[in-house]
Parts: structure tokens; C-alpha cells; sequence
């Protein structure tokens, strides 16, 4: 994986005009997109997407501080159809307009190339069980909530808040099927998605498929197999984040196994104020 991800910098830096074909190039790699663009978020702190705007607007800035004589035919040279798509992309990467660049020279924030290296160290112990389930059936309470990194997600709190004392406890009696218990899911999204794009987060159980679903709850259905499931126990919500950041920089690229689509399950084994015992649960397929 650490040579198909900066096998597909290089595809970035041979051209940054075309669209880059990720699906192709996820296949004759041996790997799969969502896999692919999963890793290389994970891992670059960023989408790919924005790598890609960050590197033309980068190596369109260096052309328009050396003072290159027309403002479309740089945007053209990188990508874009007009000025005005174009001014805004730069903007949002540089702060400045491509008139100003060209003008002032700056200042210019540069995006360097990036490069992938395999550092193992083991720094983060991982209890990791591989499981096949029949097909999930999630129920509970969802809502629309955006994407945060790190530290808690205040909108997801209020979700949970907003949820009567008597309804979890409905929701945990209605629990019987694995992962058992209250879960926290959270699906919908695209693989590299940045912060803030919006997700699905339900608060919920899982049942059986011969269950029938209450109409004031939602649905979340996950096709049968394989699940990487991690335990964690620390401080909430950090030790979690970390492992959730572990799994791409120290289990993937050591393990024979792949992410498939599907959404991300938190299951609470204990919770006593700022410390839980959880485990994290993913989707996977072997590589």
C-alpha cells in the first residue's frame, strides 16, 4: 500500500491537468478505491482531492509570482475552464488572488510533493479479533452531523443528549446480535471526506434480520463479512481517535486485509466519566 500511495503521487505529479482515473489505478494495484482513497486521507492528514487543488495551485502560484503574462492561460494550463473558477481555487489555497500573485509574488502558501515512507514502530498496542457476521441490522436514532477529527463532537453529544433516559434502555432490550450493546455508528460518507463534510451518525443496537423495526426508528443495513474489531480502553475521546489513526499507519500496511464500504461501529464496553473501554469496528475484506 505504501507504493501504490506514492505510485499515485507520481500519477499527480506526471499531470496535473487530467482527471486522475482512481478506480483504474486502485485495480491494477491490486487494491480497491475506497481502500485507495481511505489509506491516502488517513495518512496525508488530507484528501486526495485537496492534494491534487493544493499541488496545481501550488505550481500555478510558482508561474504567476514569475510573472506569467496571462492569468487563463495558467488556470487553463492547470485544470481550469475559467478565471473565475480558477481565482476562486487559488484563493482558497493561497488567501490571494492570481492577480495579486502575479503583481506582489506572494506571499504563497507551497504544498510540497508528498512521500510516503512504512515506519512500523508498534507505538500503539492493538487487540485485534477478525470476525464474519451474517448481515448487520443497525437500529436506533440517527441524525446528520458534520465530520471532526479530533477532540469530542459536540453535535453528535447533543444527538445523544436529545435521546429520552427510557428510550436507550429500549434500545438496549431490543439488542440480539453481535456487536452487542449500545453502538455508536457513524456511515455515509465518502472514503476521504474532510472535516466537516456531513455524516450519518445513528445511536443504536444491532438485531437479528428476522427483527421487526419500530417505524420511529432508523435503519442502517451492512451486507454479511469480514470485521476487523479493535479494543481500546484510555481516556475518551483520544484513546479512540488514536487508534482509529493506528489502524491506517501501523495495522493495515502490516496485515493482509483491506477496508470494504461500509460504516465505522463503536461499541462501549465501559464508560466511567472521562475513561471507557470500547471497541472499534471495521469493515474489511482480505487484501
Amino acid at each position: 500500500m505504501i507504493g501504490t500511495l506514492n505510485a499515485l503521487v507520481d500519477l499527480v505529479e506526471a499531470g496535473t491537468v487530467d482527471e486522475i482515473d482512481v478506480a483504474g489505478f486502485a485495480r491494477a494495484h491490486g487494491t480497491t478505491e475506497y481502500h485507495l482513497r481511505r489509506m491516502f486521507s488517513a495518512l496525508a492528514g488530507m484528501p486526495l482531492s485537496e492534494y491534487v487543488r493544493r499541488r496545481r495551485m501550488t505550481l500555478a502560484g510558482a508561474e504567476l509570482a514569475a510573472g506569467a503574462p496571462n492569468v487563463l492561460d495558467v488556470a487553463v494550463r492547470h485544470g481550469y475552464g475559467s478565471i473565475e473558477a480558477f481565482g476562486r481555487a487559488f484563493r482558497a489555497v493561497h488567501g490571494i488572488s492570481p492577480v495579486d500573485a502575479r503583481r506582489d509574488g506572494g506571499p504563497l502558501r507551497t504544498q510540497p510533493t508528498l512521500r510516503f515512507r512504512l515506519s512500523v514502530e508498534g507505538s500503539t498496542q492493538m487487540d485485534v479479533t477478525i470476525t464474519t457476521t451474517p448481515e448487520l441490522v443497525l437500529v436506533g436514532h440517527a441524525a446528520r452531523v458534520p465530520l471532526i477529527h479530533e477532540g469530542a463532537n459536540p453535535h453528535i453529544q447533543a444527538h445523544i443528549a436529545s435521546i429520552a433516559p427510557e428510550e436507550h434502555l429500549r434500545l438496549k432490550a431490543m439488542s440480539d446480535a453481535e456487536p452487542g450493546g449500545i453502538l455508536a455508528v457513524t456511515g455515509d460518507i465518502a472514503p476521504d471526506a474532510p472535516e466537516g463534510t456531513e455524516l450519518t451518525y445513528l445511536h443504536g443496537v444491532s438485531v437479528s434480520a428476522s427483527t421487526v423495526a419500530p417505524d420511529d426508528l432508523d435503519v442502517i443495513r451492512v451486507e454479511a463479512g469480514a470485521w476487523a474489531v479493535f479494543s481500546a480502553s484510555g481516556p475518551f475521546p483520544e484513546t479512540l481517535q488514536t487508534l482509529w489513526a493506528a489502524t491506517a499507519t501501523e495495522w493495515f500496511p502490516s496485515n493482509l486485509w483491506r477496508l470494504r464500504p461500509g460504516p465505522s461501529i463503536v461499541r462501549y464496553l465501559e464508560f466511567t466519566g472521562a475513561h471507557a473501554s470500547c471497541e472499534l469496528w471495521l469493515a474489511v475484506e482480505q487484501a
